[in-house]
């Protein structure tokens, strides 16, 4: 199904574009319905006598924002200045959501409170990490016409001061009706990226959204066809003219779940691009488009180029859906998850740090070493296999092309730093790979704070300058095997005597 000469890319993406939007901080105003999630979970031991049903003991509840809510509070987690426009209900739920939101860093300044209105609110209940029910509760009409003149109004005042981008998070609960949408037309001019995801997207080609982030079944939906039975990457490609022009002639996002995205860009010659997902448990999928979206509008709000953004998007879309709940991604979660996928990447220390605290904050044991690498061996492997056994990330910290020089001697590194760091990283113990410029690696210790630091070779722990360093820190020394024979030095000394 797929068109003639068509292809599909899957460019790479540097861990650093993370922190580049946290840097740029974009001005991003969402508009549309927000809601209030809630999760109730406990232990379930028994049935109900009264029915077949399991009888839960709650345990925990918690509440997360929602909707047009969870976009403004994963692009605030990602670093942008995040203004909400919605109408919130005149309740205790509405009153949550909106500290929810205030304590997430999203603006509230231009919400809208209707009076007796009742908030959406979306509760599960769950046992084991497995969803029991869910029940939902809120308003039974529209927003009142001043409600949403007020909304408009709203949406204009947010305006007054530029903005990077716009969303648009429509579920269907009135408040964009018509009117709204001719006040966002109007308002076009202002908005330099328009980004649309609408539970019924074929109303809001006349607005002329940038892109457009359509799950699978509102793509179909979009073009009035059935959902495909399987190949449905194959099944975008082959309507990308149809979606293009329902869309209003920008961008097109299809999201495909478990499947990941394909991006159709607005010129027809550029060719289409696909990521890979991270399969998760479909109940931790609540709330992936809302963060898909987010990602989207904040990479490109940034500059980041789109091809780029998509993966950016992707990624903070995995994040979330290995955790439980309605979940943001941070700046930290979306480094590590780039990382993660472009493995052999160069860290800059920044970047290693923010990788390394959310590592830290999941519970994981710290493993560093550092040294040449030069001309990888036998010997290197087999003690980086080692190390990673005593953790559960290894960081491995290389010395750069004039540090080797000046241990080595001046014909070394015979392999440069980038090339030094692509081998090592493609080693499956291998998790994060960084560099430093002074003889040793003191000064990156003292930020990374390893739980485990280790050397190989013929040493104790007191020989070693870093020691007092990593105890100091709360840390231990470790020294590892060391494989006699199998070092860089004795290899390039072997091809310098011409000896195997």
């Amino acid at each position: 199904m797929r068109s003639p000469g068509e292809t599909l890319t899957d460019p790479a993406a540097p861990a650093a574009l993370a922190g580049h939007i946290a840097d740029r901080a974009p001005r991003v105003v969402v508009v549309g319905d927000a809601l209030l999630d809630g999760w109730l979970s406990g232990p379930a031991h028994r049935l109900g006598r009264d029915g077949p049903v399991p009888v839960v003991e709650l345990a925990e509840s918690r509440t997360a924002p929602g909707g047009a809510g969870n976009a403004a509070a994963n692009l605030a987690a990602l670093g942008a200045r995040t203004e909400l426009v919605a109408v919130l209900g005149d309740d205790l739920g509405g009153a949550e959501l909106r500290e929810l939101l205030h304590s997430a860093g999203v603006g509230t300044a231009h919400c809208v409170t209707e009076p007796g209105r009742a908030t959406a609110v979306k509760r599960r209940l769950l046992s084991a990490g497995q969803p029991l029910a869910r029940y939902d509760a809120g308003p039974t009409r529209p927003p009142r016409p001043d409600t949403t003149a007020a909304l408009v109004s709203g949406l204009e005042a947010a305006l007054a001061e530029p903005a990077d981008a716009v969303v648009v998070a429509d579920y269907g609960l009135g408040a964009l009706d018509a009117r709204a949408r001719v006040a966002l037309s109007r308002l076009r001019k202002r908005i330099p990226l328009l980004v649309v995801d609408a539970h019924a997207p074929d109303g809001w080609a006349a607005v002329r959204p940038d892109v457009l982030t359509p799950s699978m079944t509102e793509a179909t939906a979009l073009i009035g066809t059935p959902d495909p039975a399987d190949g449905r990457a194959e099944w975008v490609l082959a309507h990308r003219a149809e979606l293009t022009r329902a869309a209003g002639g920008g961008e097109v996002l299809v999201t495909l779940d478990v499947d990941g995205a394909v991006r159709l860009p607005v010129d027809p010659a550029e060719p289409a691009q696909r990521t890979r997902a991270c399969p998760g448990p479909e109940c931790r999928a609540c709330g992936a488009g809302d963060t898909f979206t987010a990602a989207t509008a904040a990479a490109r709000a940034a500059g980041i180029a789109p091809e780029q953004a998509l993966v950016l998007a992707q990624c903070a879309a995995d994040v979330v859906v290995g955790q439980d709940g309605t979940a943001v991604c941070t700046t930290g979660a979306l480094t590590a998850r780039l990382a993660e996928r472009d493995r052999g990447g160069l860290l800059t220390h920044r970047d290693l740090l923010a990788i390394v605290g959310e590592h830290r904050r999941r519970g994981s044991r710290i493993v560093f070493t550092n040294g040449c690498f030069d001309v990888l061996h036998r010997g290197h492997v087999a003690y980086l296999r080692q190390a990673r056994t005593l953790g559960d990330v290894l960081v491995v910290a290389l010395n750069d092309d004039d540090s080797v020089a000046r241990l080595k001697g001046p014909e070394r590194p015979v392999n440069p730093l980038e090339d030094r760091a692509g081998v090592v990283g493609a080693i499956e113990c291998v998790d994060l790979v960084t560099s430093f410029s002074d003889d040793t690696p003191a000064a990156l210790l003292e930020a990374v704070r390893p739980d485990v630091y280790t050397k190989g070779g013929d040493y104790t722990p007191q020989m070693l300058p870093e020691t007092p360093i990593v105890e100091r820190l709360g840390g231990e020394v470790r020294v590892l095997d060391y494989l006699s024979d199998h070092s860089t030095s004795a290899i390039v000394g072997r091809i310098k005597a011409g000896r195997p």
